[in-house]
């Protein structure tokens, strides 16, 4: 069989929600590779540098920071035009930042709406398109983080379920749309990390006993997959991979 692996040495990514959790397992994995990054944050400035001096001391230079708040359209362009400016190309887009909150029904603002959905899927759309020349030129991939709950909903969660539904059919459209220069593609995760707030004892030990592998996923489990994605999957667009212990499995 032919070798499907494509170096990444010096090529280039931009993650969002890069500084902290799976971004930064995602930003750690691909830097091994040889990748340059982009790391975009919007708060969380100290956990942004601290990755950044710490990769750059392993390899100086190799990770530019870049500060947006993915709500504001304006802010998708400027993103895209730092990671540009930065290495002078783009080969990935890596859509990790997420938002999640419940939203009880009669409880919903628009301010939970428009954050929900303005984070999720407003952003990912405009950061592809504005990047989609930059990726076109370098035959690059787009990767999208959905989530199981994209197509099994969670309960008390009908924006953020929504949010992430959208995402993944802007995957396959995307991947319609762009081919067959840039492939795009989606990751949706199960119980990697649990959410820094509103999360019971109960409710956790509830999704480990309908996870298969019974137990928690750990970050490297997604960072593996935006690897093989872009390094070995060179025949695979339109698609998403769960990353879930099993749990979609479950009737």
């Amino acid at each position: 069989m032919p070798d499907t692996k494509h170096s990444l040495d010096s090529k280039v990514a931009l993650i969002t929600g890069g500084a902290r959790r799976i971004g930064a397992a995602i930003a750690r994995t691909l830097h091994a590779e040889g990748m340059n990054l982009i790391v975009h944050y919007r708060n969380s400035v100290d956990n942004a540098q601290s990755l950044a001096d710490d990769l750059n001391r392993y390899r100086s230079g190799s990770v530019a920071l870049a500060r947006a708040d993915l709500e504001k359209t304006e802010d998708c362009s400027s993103l895209a035009q730092q990671a540009i400016d930065a290495f002078g190309r783009i080969d990935a887009l890596i859509n990790n930042a997420s938002a999640f909150s419940p939203t009880p029904i009669g409880k919903v603002s628009e301010a939970h709406w428009d954050t929900l959905i303005g984070v999720n899927l407003k952003a990912p759309f405009f950061l592809s398109q504005a990047c989609a020349e930059a990726l076109t030129s370098t035959r690059g991939t787009i990767i999208n983080l959905t989530d199981i709950y994209a197509e099994r909903p969670l309960p008390k969660h009908p924006v953020y379920s929504a949010s992430k539904a959208g995402l993944l059919t802007l995957t396959r459209s995307l991947a319609q749309e762009l081919s067959p220069d840039v492939r795009v593609n989606a990751i949706a995760p199960g119980a990697i990390l649990w959410p820094e707030s509103g999360d019971t004892q109960e409710n956790q030990e509830e999704i480990i006993r309908r996870t298969p592998l019974g137990r928690l996923g750990d970050p490297d489990d997604i960072a593996g997959t935006v690897l093989f994605l872009l390094r070995d999957a060179p025949f695979i667009t339109g698609q998403v991979i769960n990353v879930d212990g099993g749990r979609s499995a479950q009737p």
